[in-house]
């Protein structure tokens, strides 16, 4: 077979080149099992070429072409050397022959600048990576899932479906169907390709179209959606088309409302508010928060993998109207509850306006708890870095020393350098896979 081009290689010592190539018997990659196969297979090739040939030897040895064979039999050296000369030969061309093969059918698949056998490696470890689970929406729970996904493939999201506003409430309206907005944003976190298919999922049609203030995504769903006849099927498919690895849920197929009491400012009166999109942009204080109709099924699928989880993640995102929308659904929690995996909250790193003003760590706990009860969360995960810039009208959320009394709180860095009000996916993940291997023993790798 010939190589796809050629190409120069430095050269290398003999020590680097052996440990180069014994990264190949690494366990896991399946692929020794195959070799074992090659080898013994050319082995009995070579038994039965050799049985042929000494048995032409004695049968014919006055033929005319005999002296030929003879020539090409180099008897004039001693008979191990021949063995190790054929032998060696043999297995080069072999292991040559396997070397190209591989190359021509993954490396289409591998990233320029990576190597065949790292790629196969990082992709059998996040295969049998543990099964974890990340409850909430918008771009918080797509920034936690874009570090994850280089960890395991075994992930799944299970997002809100209470909004009502921007392009999805309007599909929501249109269409009949469930909001995309949140889902679409997971999806596109865990695309394969998200530098290209992710953007254009996330394209939104400018405002001097027809379709302004629609995204690609959104659009797309809703296609599906029509096409498949479902929902949850248009959000599978849409999931294949990005080569996504790991699953997006919602959290219940009900058309749910979200209605919320907000106590007025420098007031005791309350007013009640109804649409996820409209209860930030009411001025006070949120009291109360639930779900219209209330006591909706939760999707089986979604309890299913909880259950089934090694780590459920709550966070990070909007407190009243991503994370309880999904706490909400009776069946999700007492999932959690129910649950053997390790269940961490993960706290903002700032405030939101219209939500969360002036909420230290320990509001947002006493929030959830006023609404799902306690004892949830085995640990709480606080970023503890305040030296960037934020906008105006945001602060810290910060994790007063006292909170340790109730709670088990993990603090860390953990924001990102450019948008300090926002997590760093990778510092995200890399913390919480670190509480998981502490709680479970070393990860598989």
């Amino acid at each position: 077979m010939k190589s796809r081009g050629s190409a120069s290689y430095n050269p290398r010592s003999l020590r680097s080149f052996l440990q180069s190539t014994l990264r190949w018997l690494i366990p896991g990659l399946g692929v020794k099992r195959w070799l074992f196969f090659i080898l013994f297979g050319t082995t009995l090739l070579s038994i039965g070429a050799a049985v042929f040939v000494l048995e032409v030897y004695r049968t014919a040895p006055d033929t005319w072409w005999l002296p030929l064979l003879s020539a090409a039999s180099l008897r004039f050296i001693s008979r191990p050397l021949r063995a190790l000369i054929f032998a060696g030969l043999g297995l080069g061309l072999v292991t040559y022959g396997i070397w190209e093969l591989n190359r021509s059918l993954i490396t289409p698949f591998v990233r320029p600048g990576d190597k065949v056998v790292d790629t196969l490696r990082h992709h059998r470890r996040r295969e049998r990576g543990p099964r974890i689970v990340t409850i909430g929406g918008g771009h918080g729970m797509a920034t936690l899932l874009r570090g994850l996904k280089e960890y395991t493939h075994n992930i799944t999201a299970v997002v809100t479906v209470a909004d009502d506003g921007g392009s999805s409430g309007r599909l929501r309206k249109d269409l009949g169907i469930l909001p995309p907005g949140d889902i679409r944003n997971c999806l596109a976190a865990l695309a394969d390709d998200e530098a290209l298919l992710g953007q254009l999922f996330q394209y939104r049609f400018p405002g001097d179209t027809g379709l302004d203030g629609h995204s690609f995504g959104n659009l797309f769903i809703g296609a599906l959606a029509e096409i498949t006849g479902s929902f949850e099927s248009a959000v599978a498919e849409s999931g294949r088309v990005l080569a996504i690895h790991g699953r997006v849920l919602p959290s219940t197929l009900h058309n749910v409302r979200l209605v919320a009491d907000v106590v007025l400012p420098n007031s005791s009166q309350e007013v009640r508010v109804e649409g996820e999109s409209r209860i930030p942009q009411r001025e006070g204080k949120i009291r109360r928060i639930w779900l219209e109709p209330g006591n909706p099924p939760a999707y089986p699928q979604a309890i299913q993998a909880i259950l089934s989880a090694d780590m459920i993640i709550v966070g990070p995102g909007s407190l009243y109207t991503s994370l309880l929308p999904n706490l909400l659904v009776p069946d999700i929690i007492e999932a959690i509850r129910a649950s053997r995996a390790l269940k961490l909250y993960v706290c903002n790193v700032a405030t939101q306006e219209g939500e969360t003003e002036h909420y230290t760590c320990g509001d947002h706990l006493r929030a959830l708890e006023e609404h799902i009860g306690s004892g949830i969360f085995d640990l709480i995960i606080a970023n503890q870095n305040c030296s960037g810039k934020l906008p105006e009208g945001t602060d810290w959320v910060l994790a007063e020393p006292d909170l340790d009394e109730d709670y088990r709180v993990y603090r860390a860095d953990l924001i990102n350098v450019l948008r300090p009000w926002r997590h760093d996916s990778q510092k995200l993940a890399r913390v919480a896979m670190d509480l998981l291997e502490d709680r479970t023993g070393p990860l598989v790798e």
